[in-house]
């Protein structure tokens, strides 16, 4: 029995079911489904079965209460940045309100205390950023094994022990993806006009000592810098690359990949994935003529609208309403997420203060006019160190989302930047 979520390929492989909401002829209504989801209902499906046929009756076992689990499908969902349409929404919200109650796994919570996240106050947010990655990062630089051996533990304590470890390990990962992303942007810039030529519509980058397990973020942070589908590939064995990719709205990731196989046949190994994101597989002597095709091929798929990046806001708030009942508000209407954002809300604000913290992080003082007695703190995350801190800079113009800050026993709005400019 095969269970996914991705788009098929044209060839299924034998299996004696195959449970995926996007495989052809499947009339499941919610496409978006992440993998957790998908095995969710065929666990749920199995218990109808087995209820229906008196098998919990007939050895004596009290039906499971897939409710519990609830809190590792929301986990799931959300840390695999699937859509949150209406079906998904409903099951991380269901999630959250398990863990907010104390209810969620012992390592769930063990996560949270090594990330520094209170359960009654979590967000989806808090599910993306914080203990999602920590997850991963155990995939990415050592064994999974250690993240589900963290989820799976009975025994709060041992599942600390194992929260810590990935946390160690989530620390490496950003060491490893700062390097990588300074080596990333040093090609770029020493690329000729003719090789950047091979880069305008989409990017391929290769250097020997990259980490595999980290080339997927890197070409999230590129593809941010640069709003450009970007590939990045690193050493699979001594013949094979692997390449993971992230696209911008608009240009469908996999579709390109599909086009450039069926256009040119055996240089793709093997690919797959979604709109946003994919991954391929090729041999090393075939990179040069995959970033050709590859650039080629997303030309049809841009527009001018596409390749420019675009902000949408809600509007500007009137300052009285830039407050903290506002900010709790759309923080209980969520869950927030991939295709559903929290309100956006835009503006000029003089700046007070800044500076620079958790190494890339802008940290913000800011009033909407001068001399005001009333200033808002601001946070940018990941911002591009040789434009920020900016003293130059008197006047922002503000993209941001109003958030709940909770710090040493104060409980304040905050500005969390979704773009800024120097006006």
């Amino acid at each position: 029995i095969i269970t996914d979520h991705h788009l098929p390929a044209k060839c299924l492989p034998a299996a004696d079911a195959i449970v995926n909401p996007n495989q052809p002829g499947c009339e499941f209504p919610s496409k978006n489904l992440a993998g957790v989801g998908v095995i969710f209902y065929v666990m749920s499906a199995l218990r109808r079965h087995l209820r229906a046929t008196g098998w919990f009756a007939e050895h004596h076992i009290a039906e499971p209460n897939l409710a519990s689990y609830l809190d590792l499908v929301a986990l799931g969902t959300v840390a695999d940045v699937v859509p949150l349409d209406y079906n998904n929404r409903v099951l991380v919200a269901a999630g959250l309100q398990r863990m907010r109650a104390g209810r969620a796994a012992p390592g769930i919570k063990a996560l949270l205390q090594v990330a520094g996240r209170e359960a009654p106050r979590l967000t989806s947010s808090d599910l993306g950023f914080a203990l999602g990655p920590r997850l991963n990062a155990a995939g990415r630089l050592d064994d999974m094994s250690l993240g589900i051996k963290c989820l799976l533990s009975d025994d709060y304590y041992a599942a600390v022990e194992c929260a810590r470890e990935l946390d160690d390990l989530n620390r490496d990962r950003k060491l490893i993806e700062a390097s990588m992303q300074k080596d990333a942007l040093q090609i770029l810039e020493d690329l000729s006009a003719r090789e950047l030529e091979t880069h305008q519509h989409g990017v391929c980058l290769y250097q020997k000592d990259w980490h595999q397990g980290v080339i997927g973020i890197l070409a999230s942070r590129i593809k941010d810098r640069l709003h450009r589908p970007t590939i990045i590939f690193a050493d699979a064995d001594d013949v094979e690359l692997k390449g993971s990719g992230r696209s911008i709205p608009g240009v469908h990731l996999r579709d390109v990949l599909d086009e450039i196989a069926a256009s040119h046949p055996g240089l793709i190994e093997k690919f797959g994935g979604h709109a946003m994101a994919a991954g391929l597989s090729l041999r090393a002597e075939r990179l040069d003529a995959f970033s050709r095709a590859f650039n080629r091929a997303v030309v049809p798929h841009l527009s001018d609208e596409i390749i420019e990046p675009i902000v949408h806001s809600d509007g500007q708030l009137p300052e009285d309403l830039i407050g903290l009942d506002l900010a709790q508000a759309i923080r209980d209407a969520g869950p927030w997420g991939q295709n559903f954002p929290a309100p956006v809300f835009h503006g000029t604000f003089q700046i007070v203060q800044q500076r620079i913290v958790g190494a890339k992080h802008l940290k913000m003082t800011l009033t909407r006019e001068t001399y005001s007695s009333r200033v808002f703190d601001a946070i940018a995350f990941n911002v591009d160190l040789s434009r920020w801190p900016d003293h130059e800079a008197r006047e922002i113009t503000l993209a941001y989302q109003l958030d709940v800050n909770h710090y040493r026993g104060d409980v304040n709005v905050q500005l969390l930047a979704v773009y800024l400019a120097p006006k």
